[in-house]
């Protein structure tokens, strides 16, 4: 089982956040601080910062390539991807060639993750029917498996026109571009990632995460069954540090239960009282509190699954830029390296 070294990351939406004046910041000036926070994960220690895909007004990045490339820039070691690409509703050769020139620019640190999203803004924006949202995604998670390898490409499919012994470029330096295929907790979405022979995140975003365990055993026993090498495991979930378990709450709470009556109100969720939050930071998938209470839970998780990635979505809505500032300190310098102590 895949679990050191463990590696501990940073995933964001960039979530359309409060200025200090209480009103919400121009999409710019979100997309530019979520660069900052990025910078500052690299220099406390952070080994991924993930950027997610939305095409919506309540989230500023719709082109997290682009992000991530103004990241590369300006950092050094830590390693570049989405959260997650939407590949039902995007083209997979574009999808290749803008990640493959990221792993240029970064010297090699660029990563997929591919989802089908948990949104649908962008399937009539960019003209796709929703009554084939299986189809979609399946027939071009096909055809980016077939890009992935770098050689000539031969495919048909029904959803996108056909490739006869086609290039694609630019090719990676090293060969390979890790990606990973997102999972929000079905059968059916393991053994595909176990099909393709690609890393499995896994987004638990409720819940006691040990309720993954079967899903990160069936992976494992499915990579075996087809004669595959054992592959890394991640999960990602919502967080934020503070000095204390109190302090990390009060900061959190208000902005949290926005951000989540927001989108609940959307998908027929009852509203989110405080004893909801505390019940989810208690036995639930929120992990919340002084860098010690962090750091035991994110150990628990990778312990009890056997992951070798954990990503903490540190953005929460309107929460302010500053305040993800300090959380991202605190997870670096503090909450990693007592991970690393605690799982070994």
């Amino acid at each position: 089982m895949i679990q050191s070294p463990i590696e501990l990351g940073l995933d964001t939406f960039g979530d359309v956040t409060d200025g200090p004046d209480g009103k919400p910041l121009h999409a710019a000036q979100v997309i530019r601080n979520l660069v900052e926070e990025a910078v500052l994960a690299d220099e406390v220690g952070v080994d991924f910062i993930g950027v997610g895909e939305h095409h919506r007004a309540d989230f500023a990045v719709s082109s997290p390539e682009m992000v991530l490339a103004a990241i590369a820039a300006r950092t050094k070691r830590i390693r570049l991807g989405s959260a997650v690409t939407v590949l039902s509703s995007d083209d997979p050769v574009r999808v290749f060639q803008r990640f493959a020139t990221l792993d240029a620019l970064s010297n090699g640190r660029a990563e997929v993750i591919l989802g089908r999203g948990s949104f649908i803004e962008s399937f009539p924006l960019f003209g796709y029917d929703l009554n084939q949202y299986e189809e979609l995604f399946n027939e071009k998670l096909d055809l980016y498996a077939a890009v992935l390898t770098q050689k000539p490409v031969t495919w048909q499919g029904k959803t996108r026109a056909p490739l006869v012994n086609q290039n694609v470029f630019p090719k990676t330096e090293s060969g390979r571009l890790t990606t990973w295929i997102g999972v929000g907790g079905t059968p059916e979405s393991v053994m595909r990632a176990a099909h393709y022979g690609m890393p499995m995140m896994l987004a638990i975003i409720g819940g006691d995460p040990k309720r993954f365990a079967p899903y990160a055993d069936l992976f494992r026993r499915a990579l075996k069954e087809r004669g595959k090498p054992e592959l890394p495991v991640g999960v990602h979930s919502h967080g934020f540090v503070g000095e204390t378990d109190a302090q990390a709450k009060e900061d959190l709470f208000a902005d949290y239960k926005r951000m989540r009556d927001r989108i609940g109100a959307e998908r027929g969720w009852p509203p989110m009282s405080r004893a909801d939050f505390e019940r989810e930071i208690e036995h639930g998938s929120l992990y919340v509190g002084a860098p010690e209470t962090v750091a035991r839970k994110i150990a628990a998780t990778v312990k009890a699954l056997g992951v070798s990635r954990f990503d903490m979505k540190y953005s929460a809505g309107p929460l302010s830029h500053e305040k993800m500032m300090r959380s991202i300190a605190l997870y670096g310098r503090k909450v990693i390296p007592l991970v690393r102590d605690m799982v070994g």
